[in-house]
C-alpha cells in the first residue's frame, strides 16, 4: 500500500511541528532562566540514557533472516561494557567497542 502524496506531506509537516514544539518548549521558553539545580543534576545522565535506548533495537532483536544472536555484535558489547566499567570514559569505551566490532567484522570477512 502506497499512500498519496498528500498524506505524506500532511505527516511531514506535522513531525517538523512536533519538533519544532519540542525544541521550542525548552530552548524558547525555559532558554534565558537558570535551571534548578536538581534539573541540571538529571540532564546530566540524558546521554547515558539515550546511547543505551538507541542501541536496544540493535542488540536484542536480530536481523530479519537472522536465526540467532550476532555473536560479533556480543562479543563487541561485552568489551565495551568492559572497558567503559574500567575507564569510566563513555567517549573511549565507545570509540573500543566500534573498533572492536569493525576488526571482527573484517577478520571474519577476512578469513570465512
Amino acid at each position: 500500500m502506497i499512500p498519496e502524496p498528500g498524506t505524506v506531506w500532511l505527516v511531514i509537516a506535522l513531525m517538523a511541528v512536533g519538533t519544532f514544539l519540542l525544541r521550542f518548549s525548552f530552548l524558547g521558553l525555559i532558554g534565558a532562566r537558570p535551571l534548578p539545580g536538581w534539573l541540571l543534576r538529571l540532564l546530566r545522565y540524558t546521554p547515558m540514557a539515550v546511547i543505551p535506548g538507541l542501541m536496544a533495537p540493535q542488540i536484542f532483536l536480530p536481523p530479519t533472516g537472522a536465526s540467532g544472536p550476532n555473536w560479533l555484535l556480543i562479543a563487541a558489547i561485552a568489551v565495551t561494557l568492559a572497558v567503559g566499567i574500567a575507564t569510566r570514559h563513555v567517549v573511549l569505551a565507545l570509540l573500543v567497542g566500534a573498533g572492536t566490532l569493525t576488526a571482527l567484522m573484517l577478520a571474519v570477512a577476512y578469513w570465512v
